[in-house]
């Protein structure tokens, strides 16, 4: 056992009894191994060619998707060295969200090239060294080579978002949805001293399985997933004046016990006619705004509804507090607390508000909105597995068209940028002294997974090729890359494919990162809590087959 250290004076017990221990060179190669085997199963799913994957969570749920971070949150990935490429994935999600497979591929070809220079008695520090170097100088290059765009350029903006969706479930519709996903962004976007920032948050994306892809559509203001509270109500408002409250339409409860000694039948009808009154002066403040549309946060009494009813003005209750507030960013609304504050000037605006059947359910609508802060897509699809896959399509693609918006530099796709940044940190490893070089030259080559598995998915020869993207590219064509659905190495500015330079940005980093930390450990101690032994999986080591060589991964 790895935790009794021999000494002159006898045995010192360190660590527990049941604490395993795993030093050294079969640490890293553990680990190593480990990441590999996640990168490995993302690796179908890349580029235009890509495959999807199923997976069946333990209820039976099914999910239909090539989304990188959509696999690995998924599957429940027990080994904690391959629980590091799980976490680039969802980090590169949330900061650029797309590019997370190939994040997760970088970082497989980092760690499996540094294992050969390992084998060659290179120090995992030095690797590290000259891969963090190798980062630098390849974002470095790539900022060299992105073109910089107008921000608000409505065609790169739509080819930056048909390239996303080039890989995904939706490629067929993908021109339909880029213009309205760049409508969506370019109408939250808000406009700052140096540039523009979007919220992402201000755009809702609403999902109903029934129609088609093509029924999805993009509404100026909000859609709720509620019903008009009262059959008496109006079923559709124009010109709509919009109140939002944030408290209950209700008699409040008193805090405290109270008690009230009712001994006979008048005092009940005066208690219950007070209560009435109260209800009907809360609504006349309402009615008194002039809102013919009033959205509540919490619960209404049904007095209350039934006075609505008759002043004809349309409700809706129960409105989740991040739905209320993009409401009030899309009509221009003020959220109010207390009825007595409520006047004209706290009123929003839409031009329609509209009770609508969508399958089974009763949806409100609100459009038209003048300038709209918020806005809603709401995505449609044969079935649910395709909806939802379409919702993380959409999702991926307003993330690209913010990242322009803010940042406008733009390369090409199709593995381009990863061949050209590859040959120049080549010829830049030469004037590096010390085994650094050897690692540089290996940082090149894992950036070369990417046009390569780009290839092998299309079908084409991996090695001929790369060969011809070198070639081509030697020439003094920097854009050329793998046109995959043709099946040929061209242009990339002729087959419109184009990705924020914040996803490769995020991609070289991340992966280096992750890739570099894996790199510095070299030993691994697994200690259980609990008496008796390490438990089979889940607490600890995580399942980890830490003494037995190959990792486990549980799907």
């Amino acid at each position: 056992m790895a935790s009794i250290q021999q000494t002159p004076q006898g045995p010192v017990l360190v660590l527990k009894e049941s604490a395993l221990q795993q030093k050294g060179r079969d640490a890293q190669k553990n680990n190593i191994a480990a990441a590999k085997l996640v990168a490995e199963l993302v690796r179908t799913s890349l580029g235009p060619r890509g495959m999807d994957k199923m997976l069946v969570d333990s209820l039976g749920d099914v999910t239909i998707t090539n989304d990188g971070a959509t696999i690995l949150k998924e599957i429940d990935v027990q080994h904690p060295a391959a629980k590091m490429l799980v976490e680039i994935a969802k980090a590169t999600d949330n900061e650029v969200g797309d590019g997370t497979t190939s994040a997760v591929i970088v970082a497989g070809a980092l760690l499996e090239n540094a294992e050969a220079l390992i084998n060659q008695e290179v120090h995992p520090t030095i690797i590290v060294d000259g891969y963090r170097k190798a980062a630098q100088k390849t974002i470095q290059l790539l900022e060299k080579l992105a073109d910089k765009v107008d921000p608000t350029d409505k065609e790169i903006l739509g080819k930056i978002a048909r390239t996303s969706m080039q890989t995904k479930l939706v490629r067929k519709d993908s021109s339909g949805l880029s213009d309205m996903i760049v409508k969506a962004v370019l109408a939250v976007a808000e406009k700052t001293d140096d540039g523009y920032t979007v919220d992402i948050d201000d755009i809702k994306v609403e999902k109903k399985a029934g129609g088609s892809i093509k029924d999805t559509h993009l509404t100026k203001g909000i859609i709720l997933d509620k019903e008009v509270v009262h059959s008496g109500m109006p079923k559709k408002i124009t010109n709509a004046k919009i109140a939002l409250i944030n408290s209950a339409l209700e008699i409040d409860k008193t805090e405290f016990d109270a008690k009230i000694n009712i001994s006979n039948p008048e005092q009940m009808k005066s208690f219950l006619d007070e209560e009435n009154k109260m209800i009907k002066n809360m609504v006349d403040k309402v009615i008194a705004s002039g809102a013919n549309v009033l959205f509540c946060q919490k619960g209404i009494d049904d007095i209350a509804q039934h006075y609505l009813a008759k002043a004809s003005i349309l409700t809706v209750r129960r409105i989740k507090e991040s739905d209320l507030t993009k409401l009030a960013k899309a009509t221009g609304a003020r959220i109010v607390t207390n009825l007595d504050d409520l006047f004209d000037k706290d009123l929003g605006s839409a031009e329609n508000v509209e009770e609508i059947k969508i399958e089974t359910d009763r949806w409100v609508f609100v459009e038209g909105c003048k300038h709209p802060k918020a806005v809603t897509i709401l995505v449609r699809g044969g079935s649910q597995r395709v909806v939802d896959e379409v919702e993380r399509s959409v999702h991926d693609a307003l993330m690209v068209v913010k990242d322009v918006i803010e940042n406008p530099m733009i390369v090409a796709g199709g593995g381009a940028p990863e061949t050209y940044a590859a040959t120049k940190l080549r010829e830049w490893a030469k004037s590096l002294e010390g085994r650094e070089q050897l690692a540089v030259e290996k940082f090149a080559d894992s950036l070369e997974v990417i046009p390569i598995t780009l290839a092998e998915n299309a079908g084409m020869d991996p090695i001929d090729t790369l060969a011809l993207l070198r070639s081509k590219q030697l020439k003094g064509s920097k854009w050329t890359g793998i046109d995959v659905m043709k099946g040929i190495v061209a242009s990339m500015h002729s087959s419109d494919i184009f990705e924020p330079l914040s996803v490769k940005n995020q991609i070289i980093s991340s992966a280096t990162e992750a890739a570099c930390m894996i790199l510095r450990i070299d030993d691994v101690i697994a200690v259980t809590k609990s008496p008796g032994g390490p438990p089979p999986g889940g607490e600890g080591m995580g399942g980890m087959g830490v003494m037995g060589g190959m990792p486990q991964m549980d799907m």
